[in-house]
């Protein structure tokens, strides 16, 4: 297929994810925010995720110990949501309001890219009903890990045991943005497990994009956005993106260990300092 097929290509896909998901009004986000907080008042509900993640600030009384490094862990699932669920670092533009049910919303990379990196490509990425991704898109990966004796698989179902319910959970993320480009990183190889020491581990997260932010904080997704998680989850945000080669994503997707086909939804970023604990 010539540029010009893909570009129109491309364009056709933008458009029809633009139609079917039209950002909703501000006010739809306002009363997500203002449920959430009647719904966790006083309820006890410990601090949540995603947040701000240069923003140190937060009120939220309920204390947990920080989970082992991830090294004394298993890797237990990784997958990934278009837009990063975290703001901060390089990834602060804010993508908008979505579709009010986590789809099109979340932050993306602030930086510039060429446009060889942006020249889309002419076939779906990860599709969904949701839309898939194209060129220049950031995704945000969690590499989650578990204190129980558990292997790596698919969904946080796979971070829990028989023997123990209530593990000690953390995660490692990376914020990404997809590039045409060979040369960029290898998807595959970025979420590459092996068992070390007698312990599942993702062995190729990148080292080079900035010391990581650690705060206590607890699942996501957008099923949270007017209820409050319940579980207890030790995070590390590294602030600055790296870039990967699409067709490494796309691949990815056709099968992996977690059987992950699609990008998750993002979470509201959390800003109520009742449901932010201190950095």
């Amino acid at each position: 297929m010539s540029f010009v097929s893909a570009v129109m290509v491309s364009g056709v896909a933008f458009a029809e994810q633009a139609m079917h998901h039209a950002p909703v009004a501000d006010d739809v986000i306002i009363a997500q925010r203002a449920a959430l907080a009647k719904n966790t008042a006083g309820k006890g509900f410990g601090p949540q995720s995603p947040r701000d993640i240069d923003t140190k600030a937060g009120s939220n009384a309920r204390l947990f110990g920080a989970a082992p490094a991830s090294t004394a862990m298993n890797l237990c699932n990784i997958h990934f949501h278009k837009n990063a669920e975290h703001k901060g670092g390089q990834f602060t533009q804010y993508a908008g309001n979505g579709d009010g049910k986590g789809y099109q919303s979340g932050y993306k990379y602030s930086g510039k890219l060429t446009a060889a990196e942006l020249t889309p490509v002419a076939v779906d990425v990860c599709p969904s009903a949701h839309g898939g991704l194209l060129s220049g898109d950031t995704i945000e990966v969690h590499y989650v890990y578990s204190s129980a004796q558990v292997s790596p698989g698919p969904t946080l179902g796979a971070c829990l045991s028989d023997a123990i319910k209530n593990p000690q959970l953390r995660v490692e993320t990376q914020v990404y943005v997809v590039v045409n480009d060979a040369k960029a990183l290898d998807f595959g190889k970025l979420t590459r497990h092996e068992v070390k020491g007698g312990l599942h581990q993702a062995t190729m997260i990148p080292n080079n994009t900035g010391k990581p932010i650690q705060y206590a904080g607890s699942t996501t997704g957008p099923g949270y956005n007017e209820n409050a998680s319940p579980l207890q989850v030790t995070w590390r945000v590294r602030p600055k993106v790296a870039k990967v080669n699409i067709a490494t994503v796309g691949q990815w997707c056709k099968g992996n260990t977690f059987k992950e086909d699609h990008a998750h939804g993002v979470r509201n970023l959390v800003i109520n300092p009742d449901l932010l604990s201190k950095i």
